[in-house]
């Protein structure tokens, strides 16, 4: 079994200029980087320990990755770091997880147990830009 940490959080919301003013103006979190990816917009954001990503989705996007969590505000998905991307990704696999990234994207996004919608990535990943 893979060793996995939880590192990265990610909340859809529909006014990044809002979200952004409450989780750095109320809670105290530091831009690391922002960028337009795929088809969303996402702010990361960190306390010095884990990566807060705010996703904002374009307009009309209709990605199986935009809808996995479904279309409103809510908690996307989480991610986890592994030392063994591979190695994660068969374990998801052989416990009948179904893996709902494009094949070749990483991080890889899979549906855990209830449907909720995680991640993995290589161990640095998440908070690599925070410590450059």
């Amino acid at each position: 079994m893979t060793t996995m940490r939880i590192a990265h959080i990610a909340v859809r919301v529909n006014d990044m200029a809002e979200a952004r003013e409450f989780y750095e103006g109320v809670l105290g979190f530091k831009e690391v980087r922002s960028e337009h990816h795929r088809d969303h917009y996402s702010c990361h954001l960190t306390d010095g320990h884990i990566d807060l990503s705010i996703l904002q989705y374009d307009k009309g996007t209709q990605s199986a990755e935009s809808k996995a969590a479904g279309e409103k505000p809510c908690i996307h998905h989480m991610g986890f770091e592994v030392d063994d991307l591979e190695k994660g990704v068969e374990d998801i696999k052989a416990r009948g997880y179904e893996i709902i990234s494009t094949p070749g994207v990483i991080p890889i996004k899979f549906r855990a147990p209830g449907g909720t919608v995680a991640e993995i990535a290589p161990t640095g990943r998440f908070l690599q830009a925070a410590k450059e």
